[in-house]
């Protein structure tokens, strides 16, 4: 591995993202799931740089958030492109290469812009980010988030010995799945999709906070919005989807961006619901755009759309429906924008 130095790094960071890039290759299919065949006509394939790190460090810098990320890439076409992708944006990436290549995901995308991920993470469990490369930029920063790439749970230990505040997104962990769980117990801020637990997502929630350390876990449910838990919470409270500024085209991306909008409202210090709130806004706005990460919202248009959106629902203990101990969806959302 050679580490490479691109640029002097920011006095402080805001956000410092570990882990999670690679590259999208978007395939256009004419519903999900698709039908068994031995080929299908679609409309032209794209390659995107993507993954869920590029898309938060992105996100956050739009929102005007002095942002780091740290990685591995490969010396490869797709390393290239995320380079390319993270070259003027704000964005302090610091990566070293890695003899494994660029992680890549191959993503069928429906005309209703709901999708479906193959993701090649190709790591090695012993890969290890050196304590030389990171500390000097964990050292400058006001809060972290962690991808769930694999290296990045050994960086704990040091966020904890700093006394930093963390976030990660565990996307649609089942509850079950080792892998996620040191992220889930030991994260301040935690998201995920509803889609991994189904039924069991309300206590997959509350088991996170009662075992870990988390201030709130948030669950993204695509069109019917999202739910926030927090300690003072017995049932988890309805985050309304919203809707977007234009047609929904592509849902890759929102959870990422619905995280940014997030911790774009903590690190202002606003109230949990109003940054549930915020995440909205940026989830949908990610929804108006073909690709990953191609339409990031600005802190103009988050303040603003804020002000019009519904506020967060409080607990509902009655009248559940879906996932048990989740409040209704409201029948009028169409927006995937908590995907």
């Amino acid at each position: 591995m050679t580490f490479q130095q691109d640029s002097e790094p920011y006095d402080a960071y805001d956000v410092l993202v570990f882990g999670g890039t690679g590259v999208d290759t978007v395939v256009p299919v004419g519903a999900l799931p698709v039908p068994l065949a031995d080929s299908h006509p679609v409309a032209p394939i794209r390659e995107w740089a993507g993954h869920t790190g590029t898309g938060v460090a992105l996100g956050c810098a739009a929102l005007g958030l002095a942002t780091g990320l740290l990685d591995f890439i490969g010396d490869d076409h797709p390393g290239s492109l995320v380079r390319e992708r993270l070259a003027g944006t704000g964005v302090d990436f610091r990566p070293m290469l890695s003899p494994h290549g660029t992680r890549r995901a191959v993503n069928l995308v429906s005309p209703d812009g709901r999708r479906m991920s193959f993701h090649d993470a190709r790591d090695p469990r012993e890969l290890r980010m050196p304590a030389e490369h990171y500390l000097p930029a964990l050292r400058r920063a006001r809060h972290v988030h962690l991808s769930i790439t694999h290296f990045a749970r050994f960086v704990y230990d040091d966020i904890e010995a700093l006394g930093l505040p963390v976030s990660t997104d565990l996307h649609d962990w089942d509850g079950l799945t080792e892998h996620h769980r040191e992220f889930a117990l030991r994260s301040d801020l935690v998201f995920l999709s509803t889609a991994g637990a189904g039924e069991r997502i309300g206590s997959v929630m509350r088991d996170i906070l009662r075992q870990g350390r988390a201030e709130a876990v948030i669950a993204t449910a695509g069109a019917g919005g999202a739910y926030l838990l927090t300690p003072d919470d017995r049932t988890p409270r309805l985050v309304p989807a919203v809707p977007p500024p234009g047609p929904v085209v592509d849902s890759n991306g929102a959870g990422d961006a619905f995280t940014c909008g997030f911790l774009y409202g903590r690190l202002a210090g606003r109230p949990l619901e109003e940054c549930a709130r915020m995440g909205a806004v940026a989830g949908a706005h990610a929804c108006t755009a073909a690709g990953t990460h191609t339409a990031l919202v600005g802190p103009d248009d988050l303040r603003g759309a804020v002000a019009d959106t519904p506020a967060v629902a409080p607990p509902l203990t009655a009248r559940v429906v879906g996932p048990p101990g989740l409040p209704e969806p409201p029948e009028a959302q169409v927006s995937p924008a908590g995907a």
